[in-house]
Parts: C-alpha cells; structure tokens; sequence
C-alpha cells in the first residue's frame, strides 16, 4: 500500500484486535515498488509461458455439464429426459482443452435457447465426454442456466445443427465451450459460449 497513513491506520487497527485476543502484532513485510508490480507479475508469467520458473496450477473446483435432451418424442406436460454431459473434468487446468466425443448432439439455430448448465464437487473421475443419463442424487447440482441465441447466417431460423463440442479453460478461469458444426457452412464456422466458473466455484 503506497499511502503511509492508511497503511499505518490498517496495522493499527489489526494490531488492537490482536491485543484483545492476547495475540502478537502483525509483522508488515517490505514491498517492492508497488507501480511495477503488475508489470513484474506479468513478465514472470511470460517467462513461465515459454518454460523458465515455476508455474502455479489450480484447475476447475468442479466437473462442469450440460444438459442434454432425449431426442425421444416430445410427449405434452411432460419433461423430456436430460442427462448430464461432461464438458469440463475436475481440475481441468488453466490452458486445458477438451474435445466431447458424443455422438448425435444437435443445437436450434437463429433462436434464443436455453441450456442447462451443470457442476459437481465430488465426481472426480468423470471424463470429458462422459453422459450420465441420471444425474440426481449422483453428486450433480443444477447451475443456473445458460441463455444464448447462435446465429443462423445461412441456416433457417430453428433448425437443427449437428456439432461436435469442444471445451477450454482459459488463462483468467473461464470455461470455453464450443460447438462446431458437423457439416459447416465455411471452414471456421463455430459458435462460442464462455462461462465465469471461478464465480460458481
């Protein structure tokens, strides 16, 4: 902290309550100067990048899912079946990418869609790509959901694209997910959804 009375008002204040509770004072550590640091930071982090020093890992604190519907006919007051997708395994590292190998998944196109978004703490040997047709009281929680309309260009408003997913953890510790279609219309075609798992976590 560079202002001295605020740093000084801060030790002070940690340093009455530890007097209540009989504890020692707070030792303040010297600092370097503070403007650099952010700049510091993010050299060692190239550095790490290209092989040179330590790099600290956390990975995601959660298998994530997505729900999947049963491509069974819709029956009127009924709820479809949904199981639950592995697109994200426990401790998925930062940089980590996966590709879902899960045949017959099709998304609507040109209309807002809304996807059931899954986590678990406790599952941790599911893999990227595993379907587990019933989730409940299999250590899977519902997440909120996610709300997305994917773009037609070129496609009729409601159709049914065959993909394929693909996910990644990014650097800042957000999940990637991907879903690239099975017969694309140009060679990048892919739709994107990006979701703050530290939040969640």
């Amino acid at each position: 902290m560079k202002s001295d009375a605020v740093r000084s008002r801060i030790v002070d204040t940690l340093n009455a309550w530890l007097a209540e509770d009989g504890a020692s004072p707070v030792r303040v550590l010297a600092g370097a100067d503070l403007d650099l640091a952010v700049a510091r930071g993010a050299a060692a982090y190239g550095l790490v990048r290209r092989g040179h020093g330590i790099r600290v890992r956390g990975g995601t604190a959660r298998a994530y899912y997505v729900g999947i519907e049963s491509n069974a006919p819709a029956v009127p007051g009924i709820e479809p079946d949904v199981a639950a997708l592995c697109v994200a395994p426990f401790g998925m590292e930062e940089g980590g990418a996966a590709k879902i190998d899960a045949a017959g998944i099709g998304l609507v196109v040109g209309e807002t869609v809304h996807f059931r978004f899954f986590g678990s703490s406790t599952r941790r040997d599911d893999k990227a790509g595993d379907r587990i047709e019933r989730w409940k009281n299999k250590g899977i929680e519902e997440l909120a959901p996610i709300e997305a309309k994917l773009p037609a260009d070129g496609r009729t408003e409601g159709d049914v694209v065959a993909v394929k997913l693909e996910s990644n953890v990014t650097e800042i510790g957000t999940l990637v997910i991907e879903a690239i279609p099975a017969r694309p219309l140009r060679e990048d075609e892919r739709w994107k959804v990006e979701l703050n798992v530290r939040e969640q976590a």
